[in-house]
This record gives C-alpha cells, structure tokens and sequence, in this order.
C-alpha cells in the first residue's frame, strides 16, 4: 500500500527557514507530479508548487521567489525549502502526488500533514 509521509514542520521565527520532506512508500510503479499543498485555519487548502517527473516546476505567486520545491526520483522523495518565512505561512502542509501503483490505476495521493508555525 502506498502512503505519503511528510516531515520536517515546527516552529520557525519570522525570516527563518524550513525544510519539509515527503516520501512515497510502498514502492509506486511511477509517479508524476508531486506537489506541496497548505491549508491555514479557516482556509481552503492552496497549491504552493508541484514538480513534474519531467522536471517541470509550477510555483504559486506568492510563494516565488522565497519556496524551492525539489524530487529525489530514486528515492520517491520531494521536499520544499520554505525561506523567509512570515507568519502567514503558518499552516499544515500536505505532501501530495499523482502515482500508479500497479495493478491499480493512476490515482492521487495525500499526505497526513505536518505543521508549520511562523511566530516571534
């Protein structure tokens, strides 16, 4: 069975930075785009960026510039350097990737979530 693990969240003072991680279990047939997703109180989750298995980047306006999404192929892993960061960026962030596991069809995939806090 496959299953998404995020990890790296905490606490991190305005301007810090953070690493999050995600790691596909369960050895996928193949995956094609995993991406990084956030979700603050009240708000609906939002994508912050996606990486293709191509190579191709998508980042969300207001995260350019300061989030650098990146994927280990051999290993199914993607991670998101977060830089200068604001207590906006407060939310859960949800690991998530489109991926077949064979026999099976191409299905998407969701984290359980980690947290990250912003805050002096």
């Amino acid at each position: 069975q496959v299953q998404l693990v995020e990890s790296g969240g905490g606490l991190v003072q305005p301007g810090g930075s953070l690493r999050v991680s995600c790691a596909a279990s369960g050895s996928p047939s193949a995956i094609y785009v995993m991406a990084w997703y956030r979700q603050a109180p009240g708000k609906q989750r939002e994508l912050d960026a996606d990486m293709t298995a191509l190579g191709s980047r998508f980042y969300a306006d207001a995260v350019k510039g300061r989030f650098s999404i990146s994927r280990d192929f051999a290993k199914n892993t993607v991670a998101l350097q977060i830089n200068s960061l604001k207590p906006e960026d407060t939310a859960v962030y949800y690991c998530n990737a489109d991926l077949l596991k064979l026999p099976e069809n191409w299905r998407t995939y969701w984290g359980q979530g980690t947290q990250v806090t912003v805050s002096s």
